[in-house]
Order: structure tokens, then sequence, then C-alpha cells
């Protein structure tokens, strides 16, 4: 059944329209290979997802900064793989990651026709925890900036999803209500509980089949939402 009066749909950046998981692991080969970094790709991905995993979710507390965020989830990898790696080397891939980032720009299946779709009647947003620096760079580098009529990163914001100012924020900046804007994402603690308790209608985008409340609307292609938009 499809929304009613819906006018804007915010969608979340990174797992959810730009593949970060596959760009990530992109720019890690690279850098590795830039400063000879003799490990094994997928076991050190085994190990850094999670852990990273684990940071975002302290940093999107409040429990931790960027700083400590970007060297820590490095730091602890290569000690789970019980690779030696010294802090200045950690401290350079770090910095090189952020910089190599959004040199890859692999895009979720089906994004530039869910997009189109949506955009002959929908006003389209982004609202993103990720970094202020590297997310406007993604957008455009992927070629999917021009979709969106406004973008909320928590850094402009000043707090992180589901933190409902930043919401408030997203809908004053695209100059809407909650009962006419439906969000979409991956992080069902971010995304969807951050939304759905602004009175936002959701959808949650979840390729790993997760379980969650039957009112919850649930896609693992972005085309699925043509059932709904």
């Amino acid at each position: 059944m499809k929304f009613k009066g819906i006018t804007d749909v915010f969608f979340d950046l990174d797992h959810t329209l730009w593949d970060f998981d596959k760009n990530s692991e992109l720019t890690f080969r690279k850098i590795f290979e830039l400063h000879k970094v003799n490990v094994n790709i997928s076991e050190f991905l085994i190990h850094y997802v999670p852990i990273n995993l684990k940071y975002w979710r302290l940093y999107r507390e409040d429990k931790i900064e960027k700083n400590m965020l970007r060297f820590t989830r490095l730091n602890e990898t290569f000690k789970a793989i019980n690779f030696n790696a010294e802090a200045d080397l950690v401290h350079k891939l770090s910095d090189d990651y952020m910089a190599h980032l959004t040199t890859f720009n692999h895009l979720f299946e089906n994004t530039f026709e869910i997009l189109d779709y949506l955009s002959i009647n929908y006003n389209l947003h982004i609202i993103t925890n990720g970094f202020d620096e590297v997310q406007y760079k993604k957008m455009s580098h992927s070629k999917i900036d021009h979709y969106f009529k406004t973008i909320t990163n928590s850094e402009n914001a000043g707090v992180k999803k589901p933190n409902p100012i930043i919401f408030n924020y997203a809908l004053n900046l695209a100059k809407t209500k909650p009962n006419k804007s439906v969000m979409i994402g991956d992080s069902y603690e971010a995304d969807i509980l951050g939304a759905k308790n602004m009175g936002m209608d959701v959808v949650f985008f979840d390729v790993n089949s997760m379980t969650v409340d039957s009112d919850i609307k649930q896609i693992d292609n972005l085309i699925q939402l043509k059932k709904y938009l």
C-alpha cells in the first residue's frame, strides 16, 4: 500500500544509496598497497567491519570524538589480526583512507532508477551522520547530488541521528513537516526509530533480512520503493 500525503523523501547516504562496504574495501586495498602494508584484506575486513560499527555507535552517542573514531577503529583491527602497526602509520592510513574513499563511488543497485522515478513527484533530501568533508564528495563524484534539494549532516546539525534535533533541522531546511515526509535508511536505530519517533513514515533498507516490527515497511532493493511511493 502506497503512502498518502507524502511530499518529501529523506534518504540516508552510506549503506543506503552509496555502497560503503564495497567502496571501503577498494580504498583499503589501495592505501595498503601504497604503504606496503602486507595484510590479508579479507581477514582485515572480517574484524574491521564490526569494530567500525562499534565505534560509529559510540560516535553517534557522543561518547568519542571523530579523530578517535578514525584512529581507534584501524588500530584495534590491526591488533585483532596481530599486525604490528606503529601509531604514525595508523594515523597516515587513517588520513589516506579519508582522502581516497571518495575515489570509489559504487552505488547500490537501481539507485539512479529509483531517484529518477521519485524525483518526478517528490522533493528528495539527505540526512547523514557521515563526516562533512567527505559526504558532499561522495554525492558529487557518484553523480547523485543534483537529485537532492537539501543535504543535512550531523556536523551541520550539531547532533547525530537518532537525536530528534537533526530530524527537526532537516525538516526545517526542507520546509516540510513530519506527516508529509518519509525516511529511508539502513540503520534501524538511527534512521528508522529516529524518524518514526518524529512522526515520519519510514522504510527500512535491509539487505540482511533483519526481523523488525511488522508495521515497519522493509525492502532489500531500492526499486521496491515503487510499492510505497
